[in-house]
């Protein structure tokens, strides 16, 4: 049976009771996992990171700030044979684990990906999205296949990959993906494409059955963060079509654009009244942000333009 470990990664106080849930949604597993908690480049947070679970591989991240950074000093840390990825606000279902380790059974698949199932805030709930813009907030979404299947990337918030595929890939790279509250991705779906150029044959799974709930604070529920997040997205798939070509890049998003997206928007329309057309409106301007996002990394050559980041709110050590 291969060892395995669940890496989760933090950057803010903001979310320390989400933290707490997922590190112990983690230890649940039956599987009894080893779990390294990285956090990234927040010493008050580590300080009671490491207070809280003093059992645990708690740890700061030894790369520069961001997500990859944060998830290559887990995978440095362990010496397990399988790294899942769990995010600090998603808590998993006690066979979420048992279902992404079934489907590395086969020894062509190098990376599994699982469900992540939107929990609300109990003010807005969805607001104005429809189910063909989850990935905005980071769960599945319409379009991704509902069984068991192969694909060219997973969600970051649920997955897991072979440790030495990760290594021989050269690991999460910087420049691209999220660092603290700048509302950037790709990062995860680089090294899937990176996986399957090194690896000729080799496959990236998605098991729907392995599912996390993923919280999705106030503050992103928003026609605003929607715009941004989108805006954003557009500019990191700029950065990942220079890295890895164009063709693997943006197969997954003309499909999404050309069948999925136009039925979404002919179903809203069709529910004026009953918030469809709010819904339906939240779907043009995420796809006219994401357009223009990409336009402009382009535009400039696929730098990286950074967003504000907002500090932490610091509490102190001892609140729970």
């Amino acid at each position: 049976m291969s060892s395995v470990a669940v890496v989760i990664c933090a950057y803010t106080q903001l979310r320390w009771g989400d933290l707490q849930d997922s590190v112990e949604s983690a230890k649940r597993q039956p599987e009894q996992p080893e779990v390294v908690v990285v956090i990234d480049h927040e010493p008050e947070l580590y300080a009671r990171a490491k207070a809280r679970w003093p059992e645990l591989s708690v740890v700061e991240n030894t790369e520069d700030r961001g997500l990859s950074g944060a998830r290559n000093t887990g995978v440095a840390l362990t010496d397990a044979d399988v790294v899942a990825f769990l995010d600090d606000d998603a808590t998993a279902d006690a066979d979420w684990l048992g279902h992404l380790l079934a489907a590395l059974d086969d020894p062509e698949v190098v990376g599994v990906g699982g469900r992540a199932t939107p929990s609300w805030p109990d003010a807005t709930g969805p607001g104005p999205y429809s189910d063909e813009l989850l990935w905005i907030v980071g769960c599945s979404y319409a379009g991704l296949p509902e069984t068991a299947g192969d694909v060219r990337n997973v969600i970051g918030s649920s997955m897991a990959f072979r440790r030495e595929a990760i290594l021989a890939a050269g690991g999460f790279r910087s420049g691209i993906g999220r660092v603290g509250n700048q509302p950037l991705g790709c990062e995860e779906t680089e090294l899937c494409i990176r996986l399957a150029q090194a690896r000729p044959g080799s496959r990236i799974r998605h098991e729907p059955r392995s599912n996390v709930s993923h919280r999705v604070s106030a503050d992103r529920v928003t026609m605003r963060y929607l715009r941004r997040r989108s805006y954003y997205e557009g500019i990191s798939k700029a950065v990942l079509s220079r890295r890895v070509g164009t063709g693997d890049s943006l197969s997954s998003e003309s499909t999404y654009l050309t069948r999925v997206i136009p039925g979404a928007v002919a179903r809203e329309l069709r529910r004026v009244g009953r918030g469809g057309g709010v819904r339906a409106a939240a779907i043009v301007l995420s796809v006219a942000s994401t357009v223009t996002g990409y336009a402009v990394g382009r535009i400039l050559g696929g730098v990286v333009v950074s967003a504000p980041v907002t500090p932490a709110v610091r509490q102190p050590i001892g609140t729970p």
